[in-house]
């Protein structure tokens, strides 16, 4: 297999992986499991600023560079 095919299955990998955990984290929201559902929320959106990266997509990485920085105050509040 080719560099660049292992390269898009393995970011396919962290794409689908990262959408898994923020809709675990939605789930842990709607259920009231706190801090749990900021967990999720903060691996679905690193896995999705990492595929940004890879994409070289500014915009994917800019709104979850902001988002991530609002799960960590959300963090913070609750330890």
């Amino acid at each position: 297999m080719s560099r660049v095919l292992n390269r898009a299955l393995s970011t396919d990998a962290i794409k689908w992986g990262a959408s898994v955990a923020q809709i675990l984290g939605y789930g842990a929201t709607a259920m009231g499991v706190t801090p749990l559902n900021l967990w999720f929320f903060v691996l679905g959106i690193a896995g999705w600023f990492i595929v940004g990266m890879r994409w070289n997509d500014r915009a994917i990485m800019l709104i979850h560079i902001v988002a991530m920085a609002a799960m960590f105050v959300g963090l913070m509040t609750t330890i």
